[in-house]
């Protein structure tokens, strides 16, 4: 079967302390692509196997300050350029009166945008995903471990990753298939 037809190689382990271990291990041999499934938070293993940072809070952020200069400038041109009218003798550019709706504009531009681009950047939907076709996995959220060495990975060949999974002692290893 050729590389482009698998997504990558699969090794099922009986308890999280194998899983753990066999994460930090592919981690030392210099494989990068690859996904760990537990049924619970196993504590270490998002390092081991990676754990990719986010560029969510920059996105957020940006969005934040977008709809506070988007609100501010709304209320400095209607009070100041589009519609001045002296009440009471205050300024035309009465900033504190500004901060509510500046604020409100703020939470409300971050939290769509973080909403929306956690939605995108965990590329959900996603109805399907190859993991899915090997039997085994349907324990995955029940009693067993998986790591899972996409062919995507630099340092993937086929026949040297399965010999690196065996050494690893585990249950199975299964081919993923795309």
């Amino acid at each position: 079967m050729a590389t482009s037809f698998i997504h990558g190689l699969m090794a099922e382990f009986n308890t999280a302390d194998e899983v753990l271990n066999a994460a930090q291990r592919a981690s030392q041999n210099g494989y990068t692509e690859m996904d760990a499934y537990s049924p619970f938070p196993v504590e270490g293993l998002s390092e081991a196997v990676g754990f990719h940072k986010t560029r969510l809070p920059l996105i957020v952020l940006i969005a934040g300050l977008c709809g506070a200069v988007g609100g501010y400038f709304l209320q400095y041109y209607a009070a100041v350029i589009g519609y001045p009218l002296n009440i009471g003798g205050r300024p035309l550019h009465s900033w504190p009166s500004f901060i509510p709706i500046t604020f409100e504009l703020t939470v409300l531009c971050a939290g769509v945008t973080a909403a929306v681009a956690m939605i995108i950047l965990n590329g959900l939907p996603m109805p399907y995903h190859p993991v899915f076709n090997v039997p085994a996995f349907e324990r995955a959220t029940r009693d067993k471990f998986f790591l899972c060495i996409e062919a995507a990975d630099p340092k993937f060949d086929r026949a040297a990753t399965e010999n690196f999974l065996k050494s690893l002692h585990p249950v199975e290893i299964s081919v993923v298939e795309k």
